[in-house]
């Protein structure tokens, strides 16, 4: 037995029944693997990658990101031109709990030098990432209703980042664009990402 109540509409215990037609059921699209690639880029129609209305929540999935060059940033932007170009006006905001691992200099803090205030430069995922050979940034960035036409884009996300320190970070903000957002790439400050894989996955509607 499964143990799930069919439906059990109105009643005061046991379990229900999840909606029929799998809401919130999550859909993997596209895997990217990182090897000393520039850039890795999401593009809507392109490779099998969806990226529109399909899906009203879209959540790309950071997995074991290693930078070419020592103590790099990851940084993405969107595109509302199928990526013929990035850099759609956003502003973010970012704070992040942190210590060495010596457990000392550990805080919890906002970090207005991470701030993005109405700028089309590329945005700072988490802070920067050693190159050593065991380090790397994990995590995950949500991006919601991209394809609305009426509202701005709003995104969030927590990653954790082996660097100076080690790191959890949480960033948000939003893409001040009605347009529809159908594309986003994914690049360090400088130098090459080096490995790792970033997942794209669709979240279905309810």
């Amino acid at each position: 037995m499964s143990g799930i109540v069919a439906q059990n509409v109105g009643r005061p215990s046991g379990l229900v029944k999840a909606a029929e037609g799998g809401g919130g059921a999550w859909v993997e699209i596209k895997s990217l693997t990182a090897s000393a690639d520039s850039t890795l880029d999401f593009v809507d129609g392109t490779s099998d990658v969806v990226l529109d209305s399909t899906y009203p929540v879209y959540c790309f999935k950071f997995i074991n990101i290693h930078p070419e060059t020592n103590s790099k940033i990851l940084g993405f932007q969107s595109s509302t031109d199928t990526g013929s170009s990035y850099g759609v006006t956003a502003t973010t905001t970012f704070f992040r709990g942190q210590q060495t691992e010596a457990g000392s200099d550990e805080t919890l803090a906002y970090d207005a030098n991470m701030d993005f205030a109405q700028s089309t430069s590329f945005l700072y995922i988490g802070r920067p990432i050693l190159n050593d050979n065991d380090a790397s940034l994990s995590g995950s960035l949500h991006i919601f209703n991209p394809s609305s036409t009426t509202f701005v884009k709003h995104f969030l996300y927590n990653v954790q980042v082996m660097g100076s320190f080690c790191q959890n970070a949480f960033g948000a903000g939003y893409f001040n664009t009605t347009s529809a957002v159908d594309a986003m790439q994914f690049k360090m400050a400088s130098g090459n990402i080096d490995a790792g894989k970033i997942k794209l996955f669709g979240i279905k509607d309810s």
